[in-house]
């Protein structure tokens, strides 16, 4: 299927692993030039050279999304080598296992960071990037959340970001002001998905049978997702294809969650 993503400049916060990386790649494949933003300098240099091999144009910014003034130099980045953003894909996140089990237990800074980390990064990418689509009068903004954000299960202050997250795109998206110029703001909701280097791949290795038993309760398909998984789901989300989706949270889970 032809997207009409060919030529298309995007930016992909946390694109350097994970979730991020498989969108980056899957954006590339579709003919978007793919800029990426991480804290590792070390994966920004090996995310972009993957990414130059699909045959685009790409940049990479190492910087913290927690902190303001890398969010203006990955903006002023990108805006000085291509001019403008058509999509941006909020992926930057993460705090599901922060803290303790007993919330009067963690401390209140946890509670900031991850809605900092998660909710404030996706509206100070998104504030920076909408000027720009707005004059273009076209514009794709993608917020990957979670299944935990939509439904109780993980701890509150994680579930707390994430649907501030899903709120965000929807409120957007009912703004005549956007939505009249081609500009669309959705969601996507991700279940468990097997991650290099992370828990669940932890879990894995410590206790295969274990494992296995888990996956099984938590999902009817037996298996975790992929990064692959989400990423394809995002890049026709973005295309041209999808101009009707506007305001959509979208459950990429295997039906881990419960709600419909």
């Amino acid at each position: 299927m032809e997207l009409g993503l060919k030529g298309k400049k995007a930016l992909v916060t946390g694109g350097t692993h994970g979730i991020g990386r498989a969108i980056a790649l899957a954006l590339a494949e579709e003919g978007c030039d793919v800029a990426v933003c991480s804290r590792t300098e070390e994966r920004v240099e090996k995310t972009v050279k993957e990414i130059k091999v699909k045959g685009v144009k790409s940049i990479g910014v190492q910087g913290d999304a927690m902190a303001i003034a890398d969010m203006d130099r990955v903006i002023k980045t990108v805006i000085k080598e291509w001019k403008t953003i058509h999509i941006l894909i909020n992926n930057v996140g993460g705090g599901g296992r922060w803290g303790k089990e007993d919330p009067v237990q963690t401390d209140d800074q946890v509670w900031q960071d991850v809605y900092n980390k998660n909710a404030l990064a996706a509206v100070r990418f998104t504030m920076r990037c909408l000027p720009y689509m707005q004059k273009q009068k076209w514009g794709r903004v993608v917020t990957i959340a979670s299944v935990y954000g939509r439904e109780g299960g993980s701890r509150p202050w994680y579930n707390m970001a994430k649907a501030a997250e899903i709120s965000l795109m929807k409120t957007l998206a009912m703004n005549p002001m956007y939505a009249q110029n081609g500009i669309t703001f959705n969601s996507l909701a991700p279940g468990s998905i097997l991650i290099p280097d992370t828990g669940w791949e932890e879990e894995k290795k410590k206790d295969p049978a274990g494992f296995k038993k888990i996956i099984n309760q938590l999902t009817p398909l037996g298996r975790l997702g992929t990064p692959e998984e989400v990423a394809n789901v995002v890049a026709f989300v973005c295309s041209a294809k999808a101009s009707l989706m506007n305001g959509a949270c979208i459950a990429v889970d295997g039906c881990e969650g419960r709600s419909f």
